[in-house]
């Protein structure tokens, strides 16, 4: 059954994240993820959260492949890179 993953970003250091940014797609393709929606024009509805500076829907196959991706340590610096570069949220689904 897919798996979505929610990504919300609250950016940190500009340029760190841009590194990352430009190695987050082949990341999640390596474990058959599929980029569904990407917003830096975010809107919370309802809640108390801070408003994210950017969003991602993420789809795998299943939720193995979601975990695979978030947990693989040949990813670990690509990783790095997203938490150096922001506050960032995951949520699996």
């Amino acid at each position: 059954m897919t798996a979505h993953v929610i990504v919300t970003l609250n950016v940190t250091n500009p340029e760190t994240l841009a590194e990352y940014r430009s190695k987050a797609g082949d990341a999640v393709t390596r474990h058959k993820g599929t980029p569904l929606q990407a917003s830096t024009d975010t809107l919370v509805l309802e809640g108390n959260r801070t408003k994210p500076d950017a969003a991602v829907v993420l789809a795998f196959p299943d939720r193995d492949h979601a975990q695979n991706w978030i947990n693989d340590p040949e990813l670990a610096d690509i990783h790095a890179l997203r938490r150096a570069g922001s506050d960032s949220w995951i949520v699996l689904l």
